[in-house]
C-alpha cells in the first residue's frame, strides 16, 4: 500500500524534500515506517525512535491526528494515509512578555 510522508524543519532537510510517497507492507505500523526512515536517511538515524517508541517531544500525525492519542508507534496504517513528522520545537525566549515578581510588589 502507499502512504504519503510529510517532513518538516530539520527532518525536511535530512530527507531533502517536503513530501514523499512510500510503499509499505499492508500490516505496517507507524513504528515500522519510522524505523525504515531512520535506516534510509543518515540525518534521521536515531532521531525518530528510542527502543521502538517514538522519541519524546517528537510529533507524528496520522491524517492530522497525533498518534500518541491512538496506539503510538503501534498505530496501524491504511492505503492513502498521510504521516506527518515534526521535530521537537523549542519554546520562546526567557522573560519574553513576563512580569518580574519584584515589579508586582514595588511601589
Amino acid at each position: 500500500m502507499d502512504i504519503e510522508l510529510r517532513f518538516f524543519a530539520t527532518f525536511r532537510d535530512a530527507v531533502g524534500e517536503k513530501e514523499r510517497t512510500r510503499t509499505v507492507n499492508d500490516d505496517a505500523t507507524v513504528g515500522d515506517v519510522l524505523a525504515d526512515l531512520e535506516g534510509a536517511y543518515d540525518g534521521l538515524e536515531g532521531q525518530l525512535l528510542a527502543d521502538g517508541a517514538i522519541r519524546d517531544h517528537l510529533s507524528v500525525l496520522k491524517n492530522g491526528r497525533d498518534v500518541v492519542h491512538m496506539d503510538d508507534s503501534e498505530t496501524t496504517l491504511e492505503d492513502g494515509d498521510v504521516l506527518s513528522v515534526f521535530p521537537p520545537v523549542a519554546g520562546g525566549a526567557d522573560g519574553a512578555g513576563g512580569t518580574d515578581a519584584q515589579d508586582c510588589h514595588s511601589g
